[in-house]
């Protein structure tokens, strides 16, 4: 086979500006990280409440690891889920007030895997086109006849529905917080759309749980609509530090799962020690409100520091600044990871052309003149940028 085709095609992305470079960082507690021997502020983590290092969670994983070994051996449905899977399951229904709750290996298969085996073939699933690309591609999986909408846009998501005529059902499918721009789905409007088309709302909590929410069970319970969601879906990597993915459901939707969720019945099952960690953490979450109130503090003082410079006007720890071109997305990144700050520079794909950005990820370990010090320097990289 001749590969010139993917040497052209690795150029084209060179000269776009969208060549991704693959680097390693040192991961350090309480939101720091080691890049180049440089020790560094990381707000380019998702791990929002810094509690991938607590001794605490350290300390459980250890525990199962001595227990249980590395690795879970097999699919949960064979021989892979131990005490520890079970043990983490029960906490999660318990923290999300639902009857049951069901493991995957990912929130990418978590999702994939859940809305494939919900939707079907003959059915109609509205598909928010900021989605998460795991939530795109399970809708794509499923067969379904597929619509895409604009959260900001309702009106145009009524008018589909309305002319919708499914033989199936109607599915609607959200993230809760929208990865790049930090903004909220407006859950209710949704509730009462998919209350009024007797449609089945799938909402992603990935950077909602525990995060949003008086106890930390994300946004469906911070605008208090937990009892009007039909599913629920969640992430074990971001806020709770460990990683894998889980549905929060009715024991009938669990057992489902467990048969026709080909991401849960064709994977090996999570690492016990892992199971064992993420318990910890949703123990920490319940216990210690003020990890994400003091988040919740820091992100609402680093959006008025930006005197409009965002890309969008969200609510929580990720904060977009728009920057337009990648190049200039890539050249504010270099200039803050020199001043100590490690920033994402998000281009497309991730987004729409034209709409290039840097991604700031708060998290709970981050200091408020830590903050006011990276608001002065966006502001005047974006004024410099804007003179010249």
């Amino acid at each position: 086979m001749n590969w010139d085709w993917l040497d052209a095609n690795l150029q084209r992305l060179r000269d776009e500006g969208l060549w991704r470079d693959v680097r390693t960082i040192a991961s350090l507690p309480d939101g720091w990280c080691e890049v180049d021997g440089r020790r560094v502020r990381n707000l380019s983590s998702n791990d929002y409440l810094n509690l991938a290092h607590d001794s605490r969670v350290v300390a459980a994983a250890k525990e199962a690891l001595d227990d249980a070994g590395v690795g879970s051996g097999a699919s949960a449905l064979v021989s892979g889920r131990s005490i520890w899977h079970d043990r983490l399951e029960t906490t999660i229904r318990d923290f999300e007030g639902t009857q049951a709750a069901i493991l995957f290996p990912s929130g990418y298969a978590a999702n994939v895997g859940c809305v494939s085996a919900l939707v079907q073939d003959q059915d109609t699933v509205f598909c928010d086109r900021l989605n998460h690309a795991s939530l795109v591609d399970g809708c794509r999986m499923s067969g379904a006849r597929l619509r895409v909408y604009r959260h900001d846009r309702l009106e145009v998501l009524e008018r589909e529905l309305h002319k919708s005529q499914p033989v199936g059902r109607r599915w609607i499918v959200t993230d809760s917080v929208f990865s790049m721009d930090g903004d909220l789905a407006p859950l209710p409007a949704l509730c009462d759309l998919a209350e009024r088309f007797d449609a089945g709302l799938i909402v992603d909590e990935a950077h909602g749980t525990g995060v949003f929410g008086t106890h930390g069970r994300g946004v469906c319970e911070h605008f208090g609509v937990e009892h009007r969601i039909a599913v629920r879906i969640g992430t074990l990597s971001k806020a709770i530090g460990t990683l894998g993915g889980f549905v929060a459901c009715s024991n009938s939707l669990r057992d489902w799962l467990w048969h026709s969720a080909r991401m849960q019945v064709f994977s090996t099952a999570l690492p016990p020690a892992i199971c064992a960690a993420a318990v910890k953490s949703f123990e920490l979450i319940r216990k210690e409100p003020e990890r994400r109130e003091h988040l919740r503090a820091l992100s609402c003082q680093f959006r008025g520091s930006l005197c409009g410079r965002l890309s969008t006007e969200g609510y929580g720890p990720i904060v977009p600044i728009r920057a337009g071109t990648p190049d200039l997305a890539q050249q504010f990144a270099a200039n803050l990871l020199e001043d100590g700050y490690l920033v994402g520079a998000i281009r497309p794909p991730t987004v729409p052309h034209g709409t290039s950005r840097l991604r700031v990820c708060l998290t709970f370990g981050c200091e408020m003149d830590e903050i006011h010090c990276l608001a002065k320097l966006i502001l005047a990289q974006t004024d410099s940028a804007q003179s010249s």
